[in-house]
């Protein structure tokens, strides 16, 4: 009898992946997500949780937010290496992580689904699984910018709030429109984002922590966020003042009540 997916993942998993240079401490976070809602006889009824068993990230330089590049499903050791890779898929495919690398693994061989070709290798032995410079590198020709060049400066840049004030996709979402506005610059792309999400999802956290990531990089001059309705004007007034102080402001106009002004080098509060 084969070992559980529990001790697969503890005794054959992990030690390869340390191995291939994936740490714990850096590289490895492990995410669990809700499972989806089916309505039955006209009543929501929630599925038992999803779980992704592993995202792995880079980390460029010490002190650097982590970029978050594969997904890893892992499957006892009995099963086929193809097992849980179609379920990996579809939180890809759900743009829940975005992320373009997606693999199963039973402990013993691997499988890669690369979304940025579409193409999905024949197994192959754990012990090649890529390294995180062979991601890395992957990950940059699919972007077309590198990660060491000013223009990704903003990806690399710290969640004030640290690891575990935020859902993940709302990262997801934020580093989306990171790798945009660095693909914007690189490669001549229309330098516009859009980013829809359902009601309370964290739109407006969303748009904080992106913009104040984009403002400790050194790269935000200044920023416009409109609403349509008082109440939301000042729930996030609130939540911006609370990140950047001073340095945001209502906008006191007969024309038009819902906006305010964020400026990271002018203290607006204090203007007539």
């Amino acid at each position: 009898m084969g070992r559980n997916e529990a001790d697969t993942r503890a005794q054959l998993i992990d030690p390869t992946l340390h191995e291939r240079g994936w740490t714990e401490a850096l590289h490895i976070k492990r995410e669990i997500t809700p499972g989806a809602i089916d309505i039955v006889q006209g009543r929501g009824r929630r599925r038992s949780r999803g779980r992704m068993d592993y995202v792995l990230r880079l980390v460029v330089q010490d002190g650097t937010q982590p970029v978050a590049v594969a997904l890893v499903e892992a499957k006892a050791e009995d099963k086929a290496p193809t097992e849980g890779l179609e379920q990996a898929k579809a939180y890809a495919r759900g743009r829940l992580h975005h992320i373009p690398f997606v693999y199963a693994t039973n402990g013993h061989l691997f499988v890669e689904y690369d979304r940025t070709t579409g193409q999905t290798s024949s197994p192959k032995p754990l012990a090649e699984f890529p390294t995180p410079a062979e991601l890395q590198q992957r990950y940059e020709t699919a972007q077309g910018f590198s990660l060491e060049s000013a223009l990704a400066k903003p990806l690399l840049t710290p969640y004030k709030t640290g690891e575990g004030h935020r859902r993940y996709y709302q990262d997801a979402a934020i580093r989306a429109a990171l790798e945009k506005m660095a693909r914007c610059s690189t490669q001549g792309e229309p330098g516009r984002v859009l980013l829809s999400l359902a009601t309370g999802a964290g739109k407006t956290f969303i748009a904080v922590n992106l913009l104040k990531r984009i403002s400790d990089a050194g790269l935000l001059r200044r920023a416009l966020f409109v609403c349509d309705r008082t109440e939301l004007r000042e729930q996030a007034a609130a939540a911006f003042q609370n990140s950047f102080g001073g340095n945001s402001a209502e906008v006191d106009s007969q024309l038009d009540s819902q906006k305010f002004y964020l400026d990271p080098g002018l203290d607006l509060s204090r203007q007539g």
